[in-house]
């Protein structure tokens, strides 16, 4: 470890515990590097067919198994715009988010993955005026509520000589602002990263998680091929999965058992200690039985382009204020970007349409001159998950903890929300700041 690495408690606020994990997805994989540095032993089980991503485009039409949403992700992490489509308590999670990302990236080996903090930017063309204006009133509106933490900058306006300072090579639109103190990250490599940096985790490839269901001094994982797997504790970070193959004892509806939590806004209790156990069962126990209701989540589909376009000279994420898309490209190398719509009410999971591809490809060449020579190398599609009120949800029950609904905010999110869960159940302890080591 380096003499400026970011520290990890080696310890937690419960004994070592035998902890089941149903998802590889980006909360997955941070809660698995996360609690295998706290000592628990980890296994997590998932039903794509490897730890890395096959995007849409290159996957075949029969028997396509998606990968996880977080590699389809742009990883932008930017809480100032997101006001515009989340509630200031949970867009404001972000910030701590970027703090951990610090301190996460740091810690993973080298080569790193890519984050880069120098802002973001809002574009709008003259004739978008006055839907660019709309979404600004909305930012200032949340910015003032006060959930909303102070000492965080807001959208600045920027003149024509100021962009071209910035981003030399964005031409084309007639307005521009900075979102300060916001950033992206390489998706693939940071989820490719997680996955080979988790100590000891086993990973179970082409398994997937029917339920998770918690009892008497444990809980289990109830595999879609049969099996049930036994734990001291269980995890369902499933995301659109939850609801796919069987409903979840962990999501109840109103007035059912175990305290769900609005993140941000409820305390949870802390899991008492469990006795440490790991069995297979041969069949489901009497003793993990839970009232069952359906997972009220649903999936958004997203959509995303990468290109290759050496030297394209783009430094930052920028966004392009339209009235009807909301439009993103952000660069991930010197020669990379990646182009996409911010959400599409679908559980579609069709390849990108002849539409979707011109409209987006369009709009960002509208302002980044650079792309009319780039090469399309990758089309990819997937799903969000989100609940009805858009908002994140953590679960927490004796013995079972399960977060879910990021919706369009997962790389923003997770960190703070793994954060605030293990803090909560007593499974790991906060990370420490930069120390300098003897």
């Amino acid at each position: 470890m380096s003499a400026n690495s970011y520290l990890f408690h080696s310890d937690s606020m419960t004994p070592s515990l035998h902890i089941g994990i149903a998802g590889a997805g980006l909360l997955g994989r941070l809660l698995a590097w996360r609690l295998a540095r706290a000592g628990h032993a980890v296994q997590v089980f998932d039903a794509a067919i490897g730890p890395g991503p096959v995007f849409r485009s290159q996957a075949p039409d029969v028997g396509h198994v998606p990968t996880a949403a977080g590699f389809t992700a742009a990883g932008m992490l930017s809480p100032i715009a997101e006001l515009d489509n989340a509630e200031p308590a949970v867009a404001a999670l972000g910030w701590r988010s970027i703090e951990l990302w610090r301190q996460i990236v740091a810690a993973l080996p080298t080569p790193q993955p890519l984050l880069s903090v120098q802002g973001s930017m809002l574009l709008a063309h003259r004739g978008d005026a006055g839907a660019a204006q709309r979404v600004l009133d909305r930012l200032a509106h949340a910015a003032r509520s006060p959930e909303w933490p102070g000492g965080h900058g807001a959208a600045t306006a920027l003149p024509m000589d100021g962009l071209r300072q910035l981003e030399p090579a964005i031409q084309g639109p007639a307005q521009a602002w900075l979102l300060p103190g916001e950033g992206h990250i390489d998706t693939v490599a940071t989820m490719t990263a997680l996955h080979a940096d988790a100590p000891g985790v086993r990973w179970h490839w082409g398994a997937p998680v029917a339920r998770v269901q918690a009892g008497e001094g444990g809980a289990a994982l109830f595999l879609a091929n049969g099996r049930v797997v036994a734990f001291d504790a269980a995890i369902d970070v499933r995301g659109v999965g939850a609801g796919r193959l069987a409903p979840s004892p962990l999501w109840g509806e109103g007035g059912g058992e175990g305290p769900a939590a609005l993140v941000g806004l409820t305390p949870l209790a802390p899991t008492p200690t469990l006795p440490q156990r790991r069995r297979e069962l041969p069949h489901p126990s009497p003793l993990l039985q839970a009232r069952e209701g359906p997972m009220p989540v649903r999936g958004v589909r997203g959509e995303i382009i990468g290109l290759d376009c050496p030297g394209h000279g783009l430094t930052r994420p920028v966004r392009l204020l339209h009235p009807r898309h909301r439009v993103y490209i952000v660069p991930r190398s010197p020669a990379r970007l990646l182009v996409g719509a911010s959400e599409i009410e679908s559980e579609d999971r069709s390849p990108v349409s002849l539409r979707s591809a011109v409209e987006l490809m369009a709009a960002a060449h509208s302002v980044l001159p650079a792309l009319a020579e780039a090469r399309i190398v990758r089309l990819d599609v997937n799903l969000r998950p989100a609940l009805p009120d858009n908002n994140p949800r953590i679960v927490h029950t004796r013995g079972t903890l399960a977060i879910n609904g990021l919706f369009r905010h997962g790389w923003l999110l997770a960190p703070a929300l793994v954060e605030q869960a293990l803090q909560q159940t007593g499974w790991a302890l906060p990370m420490t700041a930069p120390t300098e080591l003897a």
